[in-house]
Formats: structure tokens, C-alpha cells, sequence
């Protein structure tokens, strides 16, 4: 049986916490100005917002996108403090597209804690979904760049659209590859890419290194999903913050399963089609179709390609100098690959 491992020549699981850890102690100054920012924009005269929106930034959020941001503006030369207001954006967008997820898919945990959703409703959360997109949008046209504002209205735009696509992939088990990476470019690695681009544009820096670090963010967005989808055949409840096998009973295929259905034989495929198919799943349904798509090898390809699109993240750094900034950019990328929550 194949185990969920990263390549060779990539960080291995094992070394996962040491690498965290030297992560964390690096961006510790950036991450508490990012959340007295969030502290401060979150704000609104209609207290359920103020209690929905706090409920979903502070259930344990790694603030990646804004982190992006501010460190690309730094990498870039930029030297001020007005950075981490700018960042917030990404991140109520983020989870502006996590409420909003969470009413489709009618999913009742986040992050190990009760969806929220489960506790104020639907329609509660759907509409504070959508005052945290408008304040993005507002706090964005305060900085006075119409640059900036393009590149997140277009991210916005084609965010939605990968929505869109992936309801539409909804309960279709015969989604090949290509669709899928287009559902995860535009769900999930757009707006990494955005943060990045937006930090370089932010700083003023060149086009080269602008479209440098715009692609970095979306190599490393792309990479950080197929892990993400990984886990959900091999992680844990604490892990990953939701339920083990969620993707399938939530009728999602990923890359995973895309990959078994392809190389399995007939009579797996029949066993996973009908388990994928079925109105309701037991625990052993999940767990007897999690074990095939990790014997037909569908998490090691998909670690693989994850590690294919951490190598051209790596590379799209090369446009900048070495500087403690892009040691821990790489150090980011790194991590994506051996990451276990």
C-alpha cells in the first residue's frame, strides 16, 4: 500500500514541524500586525456581522494570503506599515469564500469547530459573506491604485467562476484532470497569486518581478490545494479541520480519486462509483474507497504533481536576489509539500 509521503529531494513529513516551526518564529512581527489590522476592519454597527465575522477569522485561519501579500511588498523594497492593512483583504476574502462554501456544501465543521452556518443559518452567513467581499473591495479603493483594484476585481471575478465550475463538476465522477486543475486555478490559487502580484505592485517593483511573484502565487496556491485534497484520504478529523472523506461525501472528485478511477480496474471502479453514487455513506463506505485510492496510487500522484508546482514556485523566485525575505518565501513553499493540516 502506498503511504502519503512526500517525493524525494522535497521536505519530508517528519521534518514538517521543524520547518513550521522556523516559519513561524521568522514572520511572528508580520503575523501580529496582519491581526491588529483584522481587528481593526472588522468592524460594523450591525453586531451579528461583528460576531459571525469574528467567529470565522479567529478558528484558526493561517493567514497565508495576507502573509503573501506583506511579504511580497517586502521582498519588493517596500519598507513602510501600510502594508498589513492591505493584506486584510485577502484574507476576508478568503473567508468571505469559506462561508460561502460551507452554505453550498451544507457542511457543519470548519476548522474543528461548528460550521457557521450550523449556528446562525444560511441566510445569515451567506449575507456576512457578502459584507466581508464589499468591505474588501472598499478598503482596496481607499489606497487610490486603479492597478490594484483591477488585479482584485478580476480575481474576484474569476473566483466566482470557479464556483460556478465546480458545481457544475458536482457528483460527476467521469471529471478528468484538466477540470479539475481549472476549478483549483480559479478557486484557490488566483487569489494567492493576486496576493503576491498585489504586494510587487503595492512595493512598485518592476514588471518582471511583478509577474515573477504573480506566478509564484499561483504555483504555490495550485500546490497547496493538491495537498489539501491529499490529506482528505489520508489526514485526520484534527488535521484537516473537517471530516476525513469529505470531498467524497460532499460528491467532489479530486485529483485523488480522478487519478484511481483511471487505474483501477473494473471492479474498483464499480465499487468506487457506487460508494461515490450512493445518498448516504457509511464510515466503512469512505474508509474502503480511501484505502483504493491510496493503493491505486492516486495520493502519491497527487503529492507528486504538488511537488512539480512547489519546484516552479521555487524557480519563479530566482528573479530576486538572495535576502532573509526569499528564505522564507522558499521556506513557504517547502512547507506547502509536507504540511499536515
Amino acid at each position: 500500500m502506498t503511504v502519503f509521503a512526500a517525493p524525494q529531494d522535497t521536505p519530508s513529513t517528519s521534518n514538517g514541524n521543524l520547518l513550521k516551526a522556523r516559519i513561524y518564529a521568522s514572520i511572528r512581527p508580520e503575523l501580529e500586525r496582519i491581526e491588529q489590522a483584522i481587528r481593526r476592519h472588522l468592524s460594523s454597527s450591525v453586531p451579528l456581522i461583528e460576531v459571525v465575522g469574528r467567529y470565522i477569522m479567529e478558528s484558526g485561519g493561517k493567514r497565508l494570503r495576507p502573509l503573501l501579500m506583506v511579504l511580497s511588498s517586502k521582498l519588493c523594497g517596500y519598507q513602510g506599515n501600510r502594508d498589513a492593512d492591505l493584506s486584510v483583504v485577502f484574507e476576508f476574502l478568503h473567508a468571505a469564500t469559506l462561508l460561502h462554501d460551507d452554505v453550498v456544501d451544507n457542511a457543519e465543521i470548519r476548522r474543528t469547530k461548528p460550521a457557521a452556518n450550523t449556528l446562525w443559518g444560511n441566510p445569515a452567513v451567506v449575507l456576512v459573506g457578502d459584507f466581508l467581499y464589499s468591505k474588501a473591495i472598499l478598503m482596496t479603493v481607499l489606497y487610490n491604485n486603479l492597478r490594484i483594484l483591477e488585479v482584485l476585481s478580476e480575481t474576484t471575478t474569476r473566483m466566482a467562476e470557479g464556483e460556478v465550475l465546480q458545481l457544475i463538476h458536482s457528483d460527476d465522477l467521469e471529471t478528468d484532470e484538466a477540470a479539475y486543475m481549472e476549478v483549483i486555478l480559479r478557486k484557490t490559487a488566483v487569489l494567492m497569486s493576486a496576493a503576491c502580484r498585489i504586494g510587487a505592485i503595492f512595493a512598485e517593483a518592476p514588471a518582471a518581478q511583478e509577474k515573477a511573484l504573480s506566478d509564484y502565487g499561483r504555483h504555490l496556491g495550485i500546490a497547496f490545494q493538491l495537498i489539501d485534497d491529499a490529506l482528505d484520504y489520508v489526514g485526520t478529523v484534527d488535521e484537516l479541520g473537517k471530516p476525513v472523506g469529505n470531498d467524497l461525501q460532499e460528491g467532489k472528485a479530486t485529483l485523488p480519486l480522478i487519478y484511481a478511477m483511471a487505474h483501477a480496474d473494473a471492479h474498483h471502479r464499480d465499487l468506487i462509483r457506487t460508494v461515490f453514487t450512493a445518498e448516504r455513506q457509511t464510515p466503512e463506505d469512505i474508509l474502503a474507497v480511501q484505502r483504493l485510492v491510496r493503493e491505486c496510487g492516486g495520493v502519491d500522484y497527487t503529492v507528486q504533481r504538488a511537488a512539480e508546482y512547489v519546484t516552479m514556485a521555487k524557480e519563479n523566485l530566482d528573479a530576486f536576489s538572495s535576502s532573509p525575505t526569499k528564505s522564507l518565501l522558499l521556506d513557504i513553499a517547502d512547507y506547502v509539500l509536507c504540511r499536515r493540516s
